[in-house]
């Protein structure tokens, strides 16, 4: 099957953005979507998933929609961030976004690769057994493994918890995933279906167990789960240090999202 890079470029943008909205919606957080501006906020204490996914600013409106944007991080008392993917208008919106406060903080990779095109000869340590989690004790242990090897740790794998109960573990769009070295929980993933794509996220793997495979494992699991699914492409938002991974599971680089993340100012301390 060949796909266009644009096709797949617009998986990878579409995909991450119904994410982080669908985990914005089961927090509860406020949602404002117009022509010109679509966000989440207020749902999360990590700046990641309090989140602008789509912008479309006219020249004459772009400070004062930052502007707002900022209000509402504000209002929340939360940090956010402005996911700037090769879409959103204005060209230099990273530049206009730092002028009003925002710090870069590097790129999300976007990746993709047709699921009939899968690398599947990968070998893995004996003893690696996955399982769907489809009960408190999966979730327990998958969130023991996020907790240990993902993100901002406990903090980030305790709140995905609390969304993931809300939304279900049955819910359709989503599947998440926990490997086990014998009775040990090493390694996770989550497979997010959207925007004619199955998107995988929280990919982790404890730090004593990498570079054996099991992430690529996990990986496969989840994109093997889409393809089951019906659905032709895989999407994700690399690491560098999962990119040489992907791209021998067959994943190609599309686009860069660039991360742009505003936080409350500290309060100075009382002399």
């Amino acid at each position: 099957m060949i796909l266009s890079r644009q096709t797949m470029t617009h998986a990878i943008e579409e995909n991450g953005a119904e994410f982080l909205l669908a985990m914005g919606r089961a927090a509860g957080a406020e949602e404002r979507r117009t022509p010109a501006i679509h966000w989440v906020i207020g749902g999360s204490p990590i700046d990641y998933h309090n989140a602008v996914v789509h912008a479309d600013l006219a020249a004459g409106n772009i400070d004062a929609t930052i502007l707002a944007t900022i209000e509402r991080f504000q209002a929340h008392g939360v940090p956010g961030t402005w996911h700037v993917g090769p879409a959103m208008r204005p060209a230099d919106l990273g530049v206009q976004l730092v002028s009003h406060g925002f710090i870069y903080g590097g790129d999300d990779v976007g990746m993709a690769v047709p699921l009939d095109a899968l690398n599947e000869a990968w070998s893995v340590p004996s003893g690696l057994r996955i399982e769907r989690v489809a009960d408190e004790r999966a979730l327990a242990a998958w969130t023991s493994v996020l907790a240990r090897g993902f993100g901002e740790g406990a903090r980030e794998a305790h709140w995905v918890r609390g969304v993931v109960r809300r939304i279900g573990l049955d819910a359709a769009p989503w599947r998440h995933f926990v490997g086990y070295l014998d009775t040990e929980p090493v390694a996770t993933a989550t497979l997010f279906a959207g925007a004619g794509a199955v998107g995988v996220y929280f990919v982790s793997t404890l730090p004593d167990a990498r570079r054996e495979g099991i992430g690529a494992a996990l990986t496969l699991a989840a994109l093997r789960a889409g393809r089951e699914m019906g659905e032709r492409i895989g999407v994700l938002a690399a690491s560098n240090l999962g990119f040489p991974v992907y791209k021998r599971l067959g994943f190609e680089e599309y686009c860069r999202i660039g991360l742009y993340e505003w936080r409350p100012a500290v309060p100075e301390a009382e002399s």
